[in-house]
């Protein structure tokens, strides 16, 4: 009799989220936790992590201890690895702070075990927007002194050559922050690679121009009008105009190329008139305007009378696929903005834009379980005004895949009770698909409608009561089960997906093989793995 080679056999699948196969600790709930390999931790920590924020069951100055210790545990590890993962992590994950973090704590583990080389490209490789080698410095100086070493020193410096210009100069240097452009400047005195100075000193470069206007101007002697430095210039005269001669500049024919030339951004034209942003005000500097902050000021838009013209045009930016994906916005920002927005003007728009930063959450055959976890402890806010929550992400990213699903129940759940010794049983509720209905008004129904339950996290509970033969099962969750054990919930021959939004230490089921698989995160980068996975095919990491 054939044990092995039968109708049924399938080729064993691997994905790289790796955790123990049986459990040795605990879910904050007191479920079985399994323990994951380093890297593992790392990632789905990585990926849901905004640094210096506590969540429901850690807190934060204790989350960001655990991150940077698994950051340079995997540096030591592999540090190949580490260093593609936090280039992608800043460049399409879009973590900003996590990857300065990690970054830091890559340079702090090498030098400490003695390790030559590759720091410098690290530090460059996550620093993509002006205002980040300062973030940089002001974490390595308040968590390891005021020595920085030369390699960080390099790699700032080649960011900086990237980075700073007269634009980004005058959107990003601030009072506000401790370290300014200049004191960057100061600290590693950028002076770029060979093959960009070719040789020219850095000082008859515009560069070097830039570069001494910004260390007078710390130190309150800089030129008003420099020479060489037309946005400067530009921004000058703008601001010798009176308040009254301001109003009538936003007015005039060609405002927008006025204020596009002086580098000036909406945050400081609304300064520059000393009042209100008016629909004229709106008008003129919409057009320069990227796609989050058209996206965060959509409200604004309406209050202001921004005619329809105008906001016809946002929408069509909103509704560009390649807008959206170079904004690289969580698709939970088009759910904030949809919810913040008075008027129906967009609501078109920003389906359209959420549906595309979901671009891989898959269409799947047969029958589809999708388990949308709403226990108290995805209440967390992961947004820094805490208006999105982890299960406004669970219940996004739910609904996307159900309904791609070819046949898909999706059901809330949680615990009649808090705690996991309790026997009163998981809290349930299934939400009904509409064929036709938008993403952004089924996602408001369920908030609507009572499907965030609260309560404990009754996952083997759920899915005894609902698994019912279905070719998958896929979950959303933050994993902190109690209630017993979810991997034996259901035959082992069933593929149970599970993706995490908060990225504790332990898991609520062994992963990586064996139809057990993980993946996390708030976009929609990961799910590309799982028709790899359903094509019998094993998954790496997604960079």
């Amino acid at each position: 009799m054939s044990k092995f080679n039968t109708g049924t056999t399938r080729s064993a699948v691997f994905s790289p989220v790796q955790s123990e196969a049986l459990p040795s600790g605990r879910t904050f709930e007191g479920g079985p936790g399994h323990a994951r390999s380093t890297q593992s931790e790392l990632f789905l920590l990585a990926v849901t992590n905004m640094v210096g924020e506590r969540t429901f069951y850690e807190e934060g100055g204790k989350r960001d201890e655990r991150f940077a210790s698994l950051g340079r545990a995997a540096t030591i590890q592999d540090a190949d690895w580490t260093a593609r993962f936090l280039r992608w992590l800043r460049s399409e994950a879009n973590m900003r702070t996590a990857s300065i973090v990690g970054a830091a704590e890559f340079v702090a583990a090498r030098r400490e075990a003695g390790l030559p080389g590759m720091d410098r490209q690290v530090v460059d490789s996550v620093l993509q927007r002006a205002d980040e080698p300062g973030e940089f410095l002001a974490y390595w100086m308040s968590t390891y002194g005021r020595t920085i070493p030369t390699s960080v020193k390099k790699g700032i410096s080649d960011a900086i050559w990237r980075l700073y210009n007269e634009r980004s100069f005058l959107k990003w240097d601030s009072d506000a922050r401790g370290l300014r452009f200049a004191d960057v400047i100061s600290l590693v005195h950028p002076t770029g690679s060979l093959k960009d100075t070719k040789s020219k000193p850095i000082a008859d470069t515009w560069r070097g121009v830039l570069y001494e206007h910004i260390l007078d101007d710390r130190h309150g002697n800089a030129d008003a009008h420099p020479t060489g430095l037309a946005t400067l210039r530009a921004r000058a005269r703008l601001m010798s105009l009176s308040p009254s001669a301001r109003r009538s500049r936003i007015k005039e024919p060609m405002a927008d190329e006025v204020l596009r030339d002086a580098g000036m951004t909406w945050e400081s034209v609304a300064g520059w008139l000393q009042g209100p942003m008016d629909a004229y005000a709106w008008q003129a500097v919409i057009p320069s305007m990227g796609l989050m902050a058209l996206t965060r000021n959509l409200r604004n838009f309406d209050e202001a009378g921004v005619p329809d013209a105008i906001a016809k045009q946002v929408a069509e930016r909103l509704a560009d696929p390649a807008e959206v994906v170079k904004s690289r916005q969580l698709p939970m920002r088009f759910l904030s903005a949809y919810r913040a927005a008075p008027s129906l003007r967009w609501a078109w728009a920003l389906e359209q834009a959420i549906t595309h930063s979901l671009a891989n959450v898959p269409a799947l055959g047969g029958r589809t379980l999708i388990l949308v976890d709403t226990s108290s402890s995805m209440n967390d806010g992961f947004s820094k005004d805490g208006t999105l929550k982890r299960w406004d992400a669970a219940a996004v990213f739910g609904v996307a895949l159900g309904s791609r699903c070819a046949d898909a129940e999706v059901v809330s759940f949680s615990s009649a009770q808090y705690y996991h010794h309790d026997p009163a049983g998981a809290k349930t509720k299934a939400f009904p698909l509409r064929a036709g209905e938008s993403l952004l008004k089924s996602v408001e129904r369920w908030k609507s409608d009572g499907y965030f339950l609260g309560g404990g996290t009754d996952t083997p509970g759920a899915l005894r009561k609902h698994f019912a033969g279905h070719d998958r099962v896929v979950i959303l969750t933050d994993e902190q089960a109690g209630h017993g054990g979810v991997d034996d919930a259901i035959p082992a021959s069933v593929p149970l997906y599970t993706w995490n939004l908060a990225g504790y230490q332990h898991g609520h089921a062994p992963s990586g093989s064996r139809n057990r698989h993980t993946f996390g995160g708030l976009s929609d980068r990961a799910f590309t793995m799982l028709p790899l996975l359903e094509a019998g095919q094993s998954a790496s990491w997604p960079f």
